[in-house]
């Protein structure tokens, strides 16, 4: 309560807090009276009690339980099946191109990819694109295209799903559903993907905060599904010399807050192709549990994002140093089974 509060505005509170439930002491501050609620699940009254902040006398509401009912209990690990587990003690490295293009170009990069070290190939299927004028990507024939590399090349895959409608479309062709940024918060495609039982990577979206962040993974664990990946790929900054601001304090913060595996995606994170591999290094330091790099057979004749994609020979280059960080931080990368 403000320290000007007088006592018909500290009982008015008490009123409406005993109204939603509480059982409610009384206690001071120094010359501040703090209304202490207990005797329910906070979670249940959370939208009317922080209405409470609207109050003149009031200075603000603090939750003493964590805003999330499923997440942030014990560790968690991703078990995608054929040894591959993210979240354990091994890194794991997903990369491939942004956009599937065609056949040759993602047979070539996912060959390329399995032979460097990748345990998981990307590829977008369906492509969120800020002109509606941009590639949005092959669709369903993308689809069966990442699923037949995976399965040649020895790949687990990951693409991402727009459309709640085709979850279970997606879900038949991936191994990994991915949530876009520019749908962290698309609540009902969240819940879609939470009534699936294959893995989700979400990514944050483009200025979200790690509440927001982390209340749009409660909201697939709401629905079931508790195999959440999250993925730090950077967001809006005042800095133009970068696409975005890749934010390696997220990495720490959100595995203790959310118990779930973390992995950074430096593509994205800074649109720059010489600056992935230093950035990859330093969210390895970070505790990152895995890499998503952008890969491209042939990057600039790219048809998205071209920039920010290594070519095969930069991705080989790449992971024997992510092994050297990886062992200076006591961990390994795990390595695919060769196809």
């Amino acid at each position: 309560m403000s320290p000007a509060s007088d006592p018909a505005q500290i009982e008015a509170v008490r009123l409406r807090m005993v109204e939603l439930g509480f059982h409610v002491d009384l206690a001071r501050s120094g010359d501040r009276p703090i209304l202490c609620g207990s005797g329910i699940d906070e979670l249940q009254s959370y939208d009317h009690l922080r209405q409470l902040r609207g109050w003149s006398s009031v200075d603000d509401v603090v939750f003493s339980q964590p805003s999330t009912k499923f997440l942030g209990k014990s560790p968690q690990t991703i078990d995608l099946g054929g040894g591959v587990v993210v979240g354990g003690s091994a890194i794991v490295i997903f990369a491939g191109p942004c956009t599937v293009e065609s056949e040759t170009q993602l047979f070539e990069t996912a060959e390329a990819v399995s032979r460097s070290g990748a345990s998981v190939l990307r590829g977008g299927a369906y492509k969120p694109s800020t002109s509606p004028y941009s590639f949005r990507g092959m669709g369903l024939p993308g689809l069966e295209l990442l699923a037949q590399a995976g399965k040649r090349f020895g790949l687990k895959v990951i693409t991402e799903v727009m459309d709640p409608r085709k979850v279970d479309l997606v879900a038949k062709y991936a191994d990994i559903l991915q949530i876009g940024a520019r749908n962290m918060q698309n609540y009902d495609l969240l819940h879609e993907v939470g009534k699936i039982s294959k893995p989700v990577l979400l990514k944050r979206g483009l200025s979200a905060r790690y509440e927001e962040w982390l209340m749009a993974a409660e909201h697939i664990a709401l629905a079931g599904n508790e195999r959440i990946i999250l993925c730090e790929r950077g967001v809006r900054s005042f800095e133009t010399g970068t696409r975005n601001m890749l934010d390696l304090a997220a990495v720490p913060v959100m595995k203790a807050l959310a118990q779930l595996p973390v992995i950074v995606d430096p593509s994205q994170g800074t649109g720059k192709r010489e600056l992935v591999t230093p950035m990859s290094l330093a969210a390895i330091a970070a505790g990152a549990d895995g890499l998503i790099v952008e890969v491209h057979a042939n990057p600039d004749q790219a048809v998205k994002d071209g920039a920010q994609s290594l070519s095969p020979d930069q991705f080989e280059s790449l992971v024997p140093q992510v092994q050297a960080v990886a062992r200076a931080v006591g961990r390994s990368v795990l390595v695919p089974t060769k196809v």
